[in-house]
């Protein structure tokens, strides 16, 4: 009986005892993240460099830099007024995609003609945006760094880590969504 008295005692003493801060085990000092971030914008500016060297071998396209990131030349081009697609408009079109040395990863055979709901399905960041400056009829060629192509994962087949893109791409046609 004493013991079961002592043992509530001190329960009640060392139960009531205020919380006390812990000390980390370990703590960080960003450095891995000052690094990191260091190592993307020497890649991006690589990157830049080629696509830059390659706008230069070529003076007489008219290559245009979008507010996304990457650079584009149209190969032929759709004047006066036309529709360009919105979200949820069926664009129907064939692509490719190439490395920036113009080596071939998939061919537009390969690909096969492509039917993409805007913004409604996985297509990626670059081609997305590219896909929205274009009306039907047009082709353009793109010139995507790794940020808006593939990034860091690749396609897990066979596009790489931080592989920047050539991509020329024809807009078959448009079909807008129905309104309610």
């Amino acid at each position: 009986m004493k013991k079961l008295v002592l043992i509530a005692i001190a329960i009640g003493v060392f139960g009531c005892k205020s919380p006390e801060a812990r000390m980390p085990v370990s703590h960080s000092s960003g450095s891995f993240i000052d690094a990191s971030v260091e190592r993307n914008i020497k890649l991006n500016e690589a990157e830049h460099k080629l696509i830059e060297n390659i706008i230069d071998n070529y003076p007489n396209a008219d290559y245009q830099a979008s507010q996304n990131g990457f650079w584009y030349v149209y190969v032929d081009k759709i004047e006066g007024d036309s529709l360009t697609p919105q979200f949820g408009d069926i664009v129907n079109f064939n692509y490719n995609v190439k490395d920036l040395s113009g080596n071939v990863i998939y061919s537009e055979n390969e690909i096969s003609t492509q039917n993409y709901a805007m913004d409604q399905q996985e297509l990626f960041t670059g081609l997305r945006e590219g896909l929205k400056l274009m009306k039907a009829g047009e082709t353009v060629t793109f010139l995507f760094p790794s940020q808006t192509a593939y990034g860091y994962y690749g396609d897990e087949d066979r596009i790489g880590t931080n592989i920047p893109l050539m991509c020329t791409v024809k807009v078959n046609s448009i079909n807008q969504k129905e309104s309610n």
